[in-house]
């Protein structure tokens, strides 16, 4: 297209299964713009369960638990207890809630990271001077590490990747897809510990204590897969890229691709302060897994478990205050290295504005806390739990198929329920203890959570991310909309789904440790 035409990009797909998937999306937007915020969602749950534990207790409906055998009743929150319980136990709820203090205490660690500008540099760092036949791949995967920066990886990588592919004369609009695909589809995949594995890992020990009270998800649970998993999807995302998605001639942006300016450039180069200050957070980065690991060597280390259990250990079960430790000394060398960080009263203001941060969530975990404390009370989820396992069990179903099941359920409430500790804290109390009940241990249904999670996060136009990315992208092409964005995500979703469901399975069938525990 030339700099002078001012003729429309066309956004309508020539296949007919695109045009019915962009029609199907836009009936979801409708129906998720209808949706009350995820905050009100969750009391309007409550309500419901309220109103439902009041109808079933008075017919009665009950169930037996398989292991003790004991009849297990649903009870009614508007009886004198469930009242009681609702209104003394509304602090106790928050307070206990199992991902709240985990989430913050991780959070003030990124928070330091970021702020000292360790994140954006690195990021930038990883991409800079990858040789052009390995940018997509090199963009893809450092996307799967950005996921340690949580959200504030789609605001440092999309304009970054727009960037690095005009740096290498390459559509910036392709560059965009990259980054935000590889980051939303690709979530919970990832090289390191994140935010994401102490969140859902807490809820699904709440969970699996229904069942079994001494079983502990560690954060740890599925770092094998996740390990992997970021590789494959990188892989796939970059198959399907240079294969189909980068010949397409709508991708050339309003004006012809120039070379970049002086600010510009500025703004991907990693400067020699920058190198030396990464070199010197990386020897931190090591000095500091070496100590935990010579910590934790003699067999009578306090940092062990009981009988000298690693995977029992405080490091393990407590890794979230080791992530916090491991992100601030990260955060404080680099700070400190090219001056971002002058004074220790920088570190507390880091750490107010991270607090801030996660303001949204602690309100939203405040309503998911009271419903699922209502939900576990009631014994409703118990029910559910039992009976579904029992029905399961009468259909002779093999284990892959059920979680293949699972995973195309989650596929689509993700995409009206975008969150993924919303959706986890929404589908864990039935999930886990009924997979339990066959024989599926709770480590497995949230590795297939995580699959199906993540995939459909970039087709969805209830993301918010998604919209932001169609506005980095209306930078370079105006007329693009969001049926030009999702043409281009729709293929490479559809295919990440497909490969990696399949990976899960064949990981599952062959037995393969999902992570530590």
């Amino acid at each position: 297209m030339s700099a002078t035409s001012t003729e429309p990009q066309p956004t309508e797909p020539p296949s007919r299964a695109l045009r019915a998937a962009f029609r199907a999306f836009a009936a979801i937007e409708k129906v998720g713009n209808k949706l009350p915020n995820p905050f009100w969602l969750f009391w309007i749950l409550a309500g419901v369960v309220i109103v439902l534990s009041a109808i079933l207790a008075a017919t009665g409906v009950s169930t037996v638990h398989p292991g003790t055998h004991d009849t297990i009743e649903v009870r009614s929150l508007l009886s004198k207890a469930g009242l009681t319980t609702m209104v003394e136990g509304a602090v106790d709820n928050f307070a206990t809630f199992p991902p709240l203090a985990t989430i913050l205490i991780v959070g003030f660690g990124i928070a330091v990271a970021e702020a000292s500008g360790l994140f954006t540099t690195l990021l930038r760092r990883m991409v800079a001077r990858v040789p052009g036949k390995y940018l997509t791949f090199a963009l893809s995967m450092t996307a799967m590490v950005a996921h340690v920066a949580g959200d504030a990886a789609y605001v440092t990588l999309i304009p970054l990747g727009a960037l690095i592919f005009r740096a290498a004369g390459r559509s910036p609009v392709l560059g965009c897809i990259v980054a935000y695909v590889s980051i939303s589809a690709g979530y919970d995949a990832s090289p390191a510990i994140t935010t994401t594995d102490t969140l859902l890992s807490s809820i699904s020990t709440a969970a699996a204590h229904t069942i079994d009270p001494d079983h502990v998800v560690t954060p740890v649970a599925n770092y094998f897969f996740g390990l992997a998993s970021s590789v494959l999807v990188a892989l796939v995302i970059t198959v399907v890229v240079e294969k189909a998605i980068a010949r397409r001639s709508d991708l050339d942006p309003d004006e012809p691709v120039k070379a970049l300016t002086a600010e510009e450039l500025k703004a991907v180069e990693v400067t020699p302060e920058q190198r030396r200050a990464l070199r010197r957070t990386g020897v931190a980065a090591l000095g500091f897994v070496a100590v935990v690991a010579v910590a934790m060597f003699p067999a009578d280390s306090p940092l062990r478990g009981e009988h000298g259990s690693l995977v029992e250990s405080p490091v393990i079960t407590g890794m979230s205050v080791v992530l916090f430790l491991f992100f601030s000394l990260l955060g404080w060398v680099y700070g400190r290295s090219v001056g971002t960080f002058r004074t220790a009263n920088d570190i507390v203001d880091a750490l107010v504005e991270g607090a801030r941060s996660y303001a949204p969530i602690l309100v939203l975990f405040f309503a998911i806390s009271q419903f699922l404390a209502y939900f576990k009370w009631t014994n409703i989820g118990n029910v559910i739990a039992i009976e579904g396992a029992e029905t399961l069990k009468g259909m002779h179903l093999s284990g892959w198929t059920v979680l293949v099941g699972i995973a195309v359920l989650i596929t689509f409430m993700n995409l009206v329920i975008t969150s993924g500790s919303a959706l986890w804290a929404l589908a864990a109390p039935v999930l886990i203890p009924m997979l339990m009940l066959i024989g599926i241990e709770p480590e497995t249904t949230q590795a297939v959570y995580r699959v199906a999670d993540s995939v459909t996060n970039c087709v969805t136009p209830m993301s918010p991310y998604f919209a932001m990315c169609l506005g980095f992208i209306q930078q370079h092409k105006k007329s693009a909309g969001i049926g030009t964005l999702a043409s281009f995500t729709i293929p490479i979703a559809a295919v990440v789904w497909i490969v990696w469901v399949a990976f899960f399975v064949a990981w599952y069938l062959l037995g393969i440790p999902f992570g530590v525990g």
